[in-house]
């Protein structure tokens, strides 16, 4: 099943949500009104042997009420979780992974969660460790992409293998992929609303405990004041019960999608395996298993790898498949548990990590360390030196080339990655010359920062600019919203400063945008459900790949920039676009470009990927991709907020995107 078709699903799951929640919601009403009726007969039971008429709007101010907890619960949770990822991290009690991290588990874990965003072509999510849990579990949370966070316990850090850990983090990223946390969040708003009335009946009896005063007529107003608290709370747990059955419903397949796809990513059906089964064996040895000790466990519990909390029962309610089932599906046999090793002292993490680095002789390598030490004991502009060996770009000429350790330390620290985005945009001659002092007016600390890096950006492959965007992507969503405003605000300037935008401008100023701008994020609504409603914005696409996949140095650019443009429009059989539709050069400003992308992004997810074939399409010649037709393709799908190709994916790794710790 596709991206987008695995998008689409996650709109439907919304639907049986609501149906659900509508079905919580009366059962939640009418028990309500029977234990308040119960107890209008306790109080006011009977006079002088005659059942005493209800009052007036009794029933339905009950409802009233009960529909204003549900309804206000669900809304007030709703807001605490507006930042999304963030917000269920911090609810989790997890803190955030600095992207400088010099802890040895740490940064292995940043090293895998940077691989698979690069692999999947979008941006490197932030990164929260559980510090407190012992157990091996993870989940990803955002209602984005764009802002989404992986966060992992202490125990699966300290409990897996690179392997195991590189397949925890691919089933969390299919979550990503496939449209799963926005579902997610809103049923933790949703499952705190119908749980309002048990929270509400702890209040009254709380109240009931130190009311005082006497009424002669019937039984005392304390004791119906406890037993109304002690009804509406046994009632509010109708609440728990349609949550786990509302969780169950929605999840559990997923989960098995999950783990499908983290072979997928990985290859390798024993890292998510590996994982499961020693999730097992502590559940039979130790008992710790996935368990998470958390309040906020069973509110966040169909999140997370596996069962956070015991299953109530193992059928319809458990959040999760049974273990022997998932890992039956992923083997394609019954498989044994394995037992997880102990909590390991940060000393002995430290010698299994390094146990795990390349054996080398080399002079380069031999003083790599020595190189390392100094750049931690000494004050520099970069925080956090590389302490791992530096990851290697592949380019279509089959060289490769690494990140020094000065901008593989400065994709980590906040300050410093603006400077890389900087770097990447500053140009030649008169116009670096303008940019320069642009940013000795706007941003002096970094204008001799940004002028070091460029000399590092500049010995990389070009199929390395926009990986750097990636890599530097949590460093940067770590800046307050101003902060990034003011970095966006300034990359725009830099952009304008020759009073003309490039090809590569424009892909930069795309993905920032997406990426790191107020509205990163954020639900765009479906305003179109066929493509067929876009044939415009569909030309004007085509034809920007086409001008790029056939430069003017081209023998004959202008026709073989018309006939990348109609192989797009075969590959796309649902639009009636012909050779007259064609934009030439002068037609694709900048505003039209950028006004096609929000709309193309307002598009139903089942619409999109005809598209991306279409584009893919004007860009294969049959020959190999150029990494300009690659980035203006990887910008496109970042604007409409799509993975990108596999073989636009290729492009930017050659050679495999693999840190070697």
């Amino acid at each position: 099943m596709t991206f987008f078709e695995q998008q689409h699903q996650a709109r439907q799951e919304t639907r049986k949500l609501v149906f659900l929640f509508v079905l919580a919601v009366l059962a939640i009403v009418v028990a309500v009104n029977l234990a308040m009726a119960l107890l209008w007969t306790f109080k006011f039971g009977s006079h002088h042997g005659v059942l005493r008429q209800y009052p007036r709007g009794f029933f339905a101010t009950n409802t009233f009420i009960t529909l204003l907890l549900i309804g206000g619960g669900t809304l007030i949770q709703t807001f605490n979780l507006r930042d999304g990822g963030d917000a269920v991290a911090l609810m989790a009690g997890g803190r955030i992974v600095s992207p400088a991290s010099g802890d040895l588990q740490e940064r292995r874990l940043l090293n895998v969660v940077e691989e698979m965003a690069l692999a999947s072509g979008i941006a490197c999510p932030k990164v929260y460790l559980l510090e407190q849990e012992d157990a091996i579990n993870a989940f990803a949370a955002g209602y984005n992409q764009n802002e989404a966070v992986v966060a992992v316990t202490r125990g699966t850090l300290n409990r897996l293998t690179r392997d195991e850990l590189q397949g925890v983090i691919g089933h969390e990223f299919s979550h990503i992929l496939n449209g799963d946390m926005r579902l997610n969040i809103h049923l933790i708003g949703v499952l705190f609303g119908i749980q309002m009335i048990a929270g509400f009946g702890q209040q009254l009896m709380g109240v009931g405990r130190y009311w005082s005063s006497r009424d002669d007529k019937g039984p005392p107003w304390q004791l119906v004041l406890l037993m109304a608290g002690l009804l509406l709370f046994v009632v509010g747990y109708i609440g728990i019960f349609f949550g786990r059955l509302i969780k169950s419903a929605v999840s559990r397949q997923r989960e098995f999608l999950a783990d499908a796809s983290a072979v997928q990513f990985t290859r390798n059906p024993e890292g998510i395996g590996g994982a499961l089964r020693k999730i097992g064996g502590l559940t039979d040895g130790k008992k710790i298993g996935s368990q998470i000790n958390h309040p906020n466990a069973e509110q966040l519990s169909h999140l997370f790898l596996g069962s956070a909390r015991p299953n109530l029962l193992s059928g319809w309610f458990a959040t999760h498949p049974p273990l022997a089932e998932r890992l039956k599906r992923i083997y394609g046999r019954s498989m044994s548990t394995l037992e997880a090793p102990e909590l390991t002292t940060p000393h002995a993490a430290s010698v299994e990590r390094m146990a795990d680095l390349p054996f080398t002789t080399s002079a380069t390598a031999a003083t790599s360390g020595l190189a390392d030490a100094a750049a931690v004991s000494t004050p520099t502009p970069i925080a956090g030196g590389s302490l791992t060996p530096s990851l290697e770009f592949g380019n279509s000429s089959g060289k490769t080339s690494s990140l020094s350790p000065q901008l593989d330390g400065a994709v980590r620290d906040p300050v410093a990655a603006c400077a890389v985005v900087y770097a990447l945009l500053l140009g030649e001659g008169a116009e670096r010359d303008s940019q320069l002092a642009l940013l000795n007016q706007e941003a002096p600390q970094q204008a001799a920062l940004t002028t070091y890096l460029a000399e590092s950006i500049a010995q990389l492959p070009l199929s390395a600019r926009l990986p750097l965007v990636d890599l530097a992507a949590p460093a940067l969503r770590q800046l307050a919203q101003p902060e990034r405003d003011k970095m966006l605000a300034l990359a725009d300037q830099l952009i304008a400063a020759d009073n003309r935008i490039t090809l590569a401008e424009f892909v930069l100023q795309t993905i920032l945008t997406r990426r790191l701008a107020p509205r990163a994020g954020r639900l765009v609504p479906i305003r179109f459900n066929r493509l067929a409603e876009l044939s415009g914005d569909v030309a004007v696409l085509l034809s920007l790949v086409a001008h790029v996949a056939a430069p003017a140095s081209h023998a004959d650019a202008v026709g073989a920039r018309l006939a990348a443009f109609l192989r797009g429009t075969q590959a796309c059989s649902e639009l009636k676009l012909a050779a007259q539709d064609y934009c030439d050069g002068a037609s694709l400003g900048f505003a039209r470009v950028k006004l096609a992308l929000d709309h193309v992004n307002q598009l139903a997810p089942l619409a999109k990927p005809q598209l991306v074939k279409a584009l893919l399409a004007v860009a294969d010649d049959g020959a190999e991709l150029q990494i300009a037709s690659a980035d203006i393709l990887r910008a496109i799908c970042a604007g409409i907020e799509a993975p990108i190709p596999p073989a636009v994916a290729a492009t930017y790794h050659a050679y495999p995107w693999q840190f070697d710790n």
